[in-house]
């Protein structure tokens, strides 16, 4: 996905909006090939949905890859940008900061339980026409005690600071299916294979191997999300075998390729959840 190409959209202004009276204001949109035009941050934290489409997600230099099943969370005042590339459905809830109290300090992918799924749709419904002493707004507290539980993903792809380490990843970044061994990506940077292997432990808390498979994982997502074929990602991401493939997949988000494609249809792509088809900027 090309994100310099992308069409930019303004910050929304909800996320600027401080009062605790409303810890939780939702927001539902529908954006179609479409990115940030620039890194930026608000009072509120964010819990960025999707309930179709894939989002990539840029915050503090990493990046996050948030398919339909998941969300990720940036807390307040944190940088981040986001881009849908393709249809997407985004189904945001931002929450107030004196209402942050247990969720993650950092940006986090998280997994949505179909309980989380259902909360969040109907708080869509909802807006912020509520009341705190009402029944939404007791649902907007449950919504939170939710995200506190919520376990995390490995999406997270981290990146680093060094330039040796860095002439390594934007090769990866650029060609995820190449398959070069350590040896030959130690040469790139101009250092020793040690020494590689050392500064990506130390910058990003993976080994090479670790951060490659989840940058493969990554990509697997994007494409998929996309609709390519199983087999043609496989392939593509440097697989001998379409079991291999299928193992990693599994093995990292607790389903296959096709169960994913499955969850992703039934999500429906064609279709928002709240009947909302505005093109409301991000």
């Amino acid at each position: 996905m090309n994100i310099d190409k992308l069409p930019k959209l303004a910050p929304v202004v909800v996320g600027y909006r401080k009062d605790p009276q409303l810890p939780v204001i939702p927001l539902a949109m529908q954006i179609n090939n479409a990115g940030c035009a620039a890194a930026h941050a608000h009072p509120r934290g964010q819990l960025i949905y999707a309930s179709s489409g894939v989002m990539r997600v840029i915050c503090g230099g990493d990046i996050w890859i948030v398919p339909p099943a998941q969300a990720v969370w940036v807390p307040p005042e944190v940088e981040h940008e986001v881009y849908f590339p393709g249809a997407v459905a985004p189904r945001n809830l931002f929450i107030d900061p004196t209402a942050t109290a247990g969720l993650p300090e950092q940006c986090t992918v998280i997994k949505v339980s179909p309980l989380l799924r259902e909360l969040i749709l109907k708080a869509v419904q909802i807006g912020d026409n509520y009341t705190s002493d009402s029944a939404d707004f007791r649902l907007m507290m449950v919504i939170l005690d939710e995200l506190q539980q919520a376990e995390p993903t490995p999406l997270h792809l981290p990146m680093g600071h060094d330039q040796r380490l860095l002439r390594v990843i934007d090769g990866l970044l650029h060609y995820p299916g190449n398959r070069s061994d350590l040896q030959s990506w130690a040469r790139l940077a101009g250092a020793s294979e040690r020494t590689l292997a050392r500064l990506f432990v130390r910058e990003t808390g993976l080994t090479f191997g670790s951060w490659r498979k989840r940058l493969l994982l990554q990509e697997a997502v994007d494409r998929l999300g996309r609709g390519d074929n199983v087999t043609r990602v496989a392939f593509d991401l440097g697989y001998h075998s379409l079991s291999a493939f299928i193992e990693m997949f599994r093995q990292a988000l607790g389903s296959s390729p096709g169960q994913f494609l499955r969850q992703r249809q039934e999500t429906g792509e064609t279709r928002t959840d709240d009947g909302n088809d505005s093109r409301m900027k991000f």
